[in-house]
This record gives structure tokens, C-alpha cells and sequence, in this order.
């Protein structure tokens, strides 16, 4: 079986380009780096790599195990700190995997919250543009926790954290704003409308495309983008609609913001690949307790028909 020094190894060798600098990167002699990578190619029966007269290319069996490779180093590397952390040690980095739109609307409040706990702890994000992206990415060890749609038949531990709810966004001065049904609209009744979409890698274009799919039409494209916050301000000036969380709204927001009917929602999960361990539990216990998944600012105007509010006339002199 290889080791982890071996597989270690491996993925130097690949992310240096070269033996020479993998040795040093090591602090390893380039004989026993060597030594011990002809031994992991004996142990996997053929070569993993090519070597090239500048650098070096993976053969179609290393290919294939590479990714294995950075997993179990991945695990190994969370393995010690777990069990550091188990022992009472509360530092190091909690590795958090999330979707862009909940990074921007979720997590702010909950990590804020959640490191005045754990102030000797780091966190590091890694940020997806798609839920089965992420849950191909938790399944090969990127992570300790990932926040977002729970993958079906995931294996590991899960929590439910809540609904999350989506909102239309459009100008203050667009006519469904101030029609009867404000704060609500009718999706099919945008048929004709032009939208701020996103880009299609962005799990939010699917979200988007499939809410207006089942109103009776396929949304015509006014401009697209990657990010929520810059399809709400597109949004308001005025392009043309949007489809994003209530909690990617911000506060003060000069556009209007409707419910569209039907509703578009989105469940919420922390998930993990084993039992957490407690600064994981701690995170997982603060994201169902502080997680806005409707901000406060954005259900006060939901009652009052989504506008901005108007300013005052000044008074007369």
C-alpha cells in the first residue's frame, strides 16, 4: 500500500513540475524523493509520470490517482486536527465549503458570530459556482463542512438549517412594483421581460432558467453575471429583472423587491463527511441559530410592498 509520505510525494512532484523543486519544497534529498517514488510506481505496477526533458506529465495512471492522492492527504491533514481538537486544542482552520450567493448572504453573520467563540481558530473558504461541483468536491476530502443543498444520498452527517427564499428584484420605478399584488408577482406575467441572468456555469442561472420554465416561458437575456450582488445592481438600475436570495439584498437597497408567485426556494444543510468533531459541532450549531435566511431589513419591506421608502418632502419655508 502507498504511504502518505509517498503520496505526498506524488502531488509535490506534480505541483512543482519538476523532482528537483518537489525535493526542495520537501526538504528532501532528490535521491530519497526518488527512491521512494520508483518505489510507490513498483507498488501501483507501471509509472505514474512521464519524464520530460523540462518537466514532467502524468501517464493516464497517474491521471487517475492524483485526485485520490490530494484526498486522502486532505483527510490525513484533517484527521490530526480533529483529534487536536478533541483534545481540547482550539486552533488551526476550520475548512468550509460553500456557494458563492450563501457566502455573500449567509455567512458574514454566522462567522462573525461564530469566531468571537473561537477567535484561535481560522477559517478558509472555498467557494463553488455549483451545488454538485461542491458535493463532488466535499466527497474528495476538500473540506470539513459544507453549507448548501444536501446532495442526494449523502452518506455523512447533515443538519437542516432552514428555507431560504428567493426574491424577484427590479427597479423602484418598474411598473410591477406598484401594481396590486406588490409584494408579490407573477412570474408569468415577466414572460416578456428581459432579465439580469447569470452566466450559465453558476448554479443561480439553472435556479433562475428552471423558476421561469414552470411559469410557461424561457427568460430572454439582458445582460448575465457570476455574482448576485452585481445582478441586484443591475437589477435596480434598471436592465431589467432578477432571481436572488432575500439574504443577498442589502440593506438600504434603493430597488424594489417582489415575491414571486410561484415561490422559489431553496433548502439550506451543513453537511459533513464523518461525525463532526466539536469546533465543527460548534459551527454547525452556530449556522442553525444565527443564519439570516430572511434579513430583518428585507422582511419589514416585504410587508410594505418591497419599495424603497419614500423620502420626505422638505417643508416649506
Amino acid at each position: 500500500m502507498a504511504t502518505l509520505r509517498q503520496l505526498e510525494y506524488l502531488v509535490a512532484i506534480v505541483d512543482e513540475g519538476s523532482f528537483t523543486r518537489a525535493a526542495e519544497r520537501l526538504h528532501v534529498t532528490q535521491p530519497g524523493l526518488s527512491h521512494q517514488f520508483q518505489a510507490l510506481e513498483r507498488e501501483m505496477g507501471g509509472p505514474l509520470l512521464e519524464r520530460l526533458p523540462r518537466g514532467v506529465r502524468l501517464t493516464p495512471a497517474g491521471r487517475s490517482m492524483l485526485p485520490h492522492a490530494r484526498a486522502a492527504l486532505a483527510e490525513a491533514g484533517r484527521a490530526a486536527l480533529s483529534a487536536r481538537r478533541t483534545a481540547g486544542v482550539a486552533t488551526g482552520e476550520l475548512h468550509l465549503a460553500t456557494l458563492y450567493s450563501i457566502s455573500s448572504g449567509v455567512l458574514p453573520t454566522v462567522l462573525g458570530s461564530w469566531r468571537q467563540r473561537h477567535p484561535g481558530v481560522r477559517v478558509r473558504l472555498f467557494e463553488h459556482r455549483r451545488s454538485d461541483e461542491m458535493a463532488q468536491a466535499m466527497s474528495a476530502g476538500q473540506a470539513d463542512v459544507a453549507v448548501g443543498p444536501l446532495p442526494d444520498d449523502w452518506e455523512g452527517t447533515a443538519r437542516h438549517i432552514g428555507t431560504e427564499e428567493f426574491l424577484v428584484v427590479t427597479s423602484a420605478d418598474d411598473p410591477v412594483a406598484a401594481s396590486p399584488r406588490a409584494p408579490g408577482v407573477r412570474l408569468a406575467d415577466l414572460a416578456e421581460r428581459e432579465w439580469v441572468h447569470f452566466t450559465p456555469d453558476s448554479g443561480l442561472a439553472d435556479l433562475l432558467e428552471q423558476a421561469c420554465v414552470d411559469a410557461g416561458f424561457r427568460p430572454r437575456v439582458a445582460v448575465r453575471t457570476e455574482q448576485a450582488s452585481s445582478a441586484i445592481g443591475y437589477a435596480a438600475a434598471g436592465l431589467g429583472p432578477t432571481l436572488v436570495p432575500a439574504n443577498t439584498i442589502p440593506p438600504y437597497f434603493g430597488g424594489a423587491f417582489l415575491r414571486p408567485e410561484p415561490p422559489v426556494r431553496r433548502q439550506l444543510t451543513g453537511y459533513t463527511r464523518t461525525s463532526p468533531d466539536p469546533v465543527t459541532a460548534s459551527f454547525l450549531e452556530t449556522l442553525g441559530a444565527h443564519a439570516p435566511l430572511m434579513p430583518p431589513h428585507v422582511g419589514r419591506r416585504l410587508r410594505v410592498g418591497g419599495r424603497p421608502p419614500r423620502r420626505a418632502s422638505p417643508e416649506p419655508r
